[in-house]
């Protein structure tokens, strides 16, 4: 394979996964796209991919992030309405996606999950489930 830029492994991502949302492995709401893309104030369940490093030695190396955003619910708590995370939404998308994810084979390219981990969107009442993507491109 070519050498890789973080646009190619986003868009490396951004296939495998919106092919997968396309053919029903992995539902959501909303839209998958790179990170500069997803709509503003967006409240529907989107799947946002960027690539934080990739070096330029061969082989080559990497990591890329896979963010699913899914809007908060409105539970109470001791009599007060709160929004908490929609842990259900989160479980069941992030599953597909890493089910989806796990299942590819891609030539001259490796990748696997590093970490996963649930993280609260400060300035709206969304949560993202991150998964952390470790790359080896031959």
């Amino acid at each position: 394979m070519k050498k890789c830029s973080s646009i190619d492994t986003d868009d490396i991502l951004y296939k495998i996964i919106a092919e997968g949302v396309k053919a029903g492995k992995i539902k959501v709401s909303g839209i998958v796209c790179p990170q500069d893309e997803r709509p503003d104030n967006s409240e529907t369940e989107d799947i946002v991919i960027n690539t934080i490093t990739v070096t330029h030695d061969k082989p080559q190396s990497g990591t890329s992030n896979v963010n699913i955003y899914v809007s908060d619910k409105k539970v109470k708590i001791r009599g007060r309405e709160q929004r908490k995370a929609c842990r259900e939404r989160l479980r069941e998308i992030g599953d597909a996606v890493v089910a989806y994810l796990e299942a590819q084979n891609i030539a001259d390219l490796e990748f696997w999950i590093e970490s996963d981990i649930v993280v609260k969107e400060q300035q709206v009442y969304q949560h993202y489930r991150n998964l952390r993507i470790g790359w080896n491109i031959h």
